[in-house]
């Protein structure tokens, strides 16, 4: 989860540079990237099962937001769109 936060652009460097120097001391047992690559695959399924039971909340009834901007219609249709008439303008999207 911390990769994602990090300013790191592939795993391995991140794994390298970051865990097997700096976070050594609170996990002791920490294996080569290689032998890390290599655990993948073995742990896959427990992974999602933990990440299915135990990190997703309970749905609100909001599960998807996106804040893509959409446009509404091409500037030379403008006129000819009748979904919107009344609320598109130029350079209006969805969002406002």
């Amino acid at each position: 989860m911390h990769f994602h936060q990090s300013h790191y652009r592939n795993f391995k460097a991140y794994y390298l540079e970051y865990v097997l120097e700096r976070l050594r001391p609170e996990f002791p047992g920490l294996v080569s990237y290689n032998r890390f690559v290599e655990f993948i695959p073995s742990v896959l399924v427990p992974l999602c099962v933990y990440l299915r039971t135990r990190c997703l909340g309970t749905c609100t009834g909001i599960s998807f937001i996106d804040s893509t901007a959409l446009a509404v219609c091409k500037n030379p249709r403008i006129h000819a769109h009748k979904v919107f008439a009344g609320l598109a303008e130029r350079g209006k999207t969805c969002t406002g």
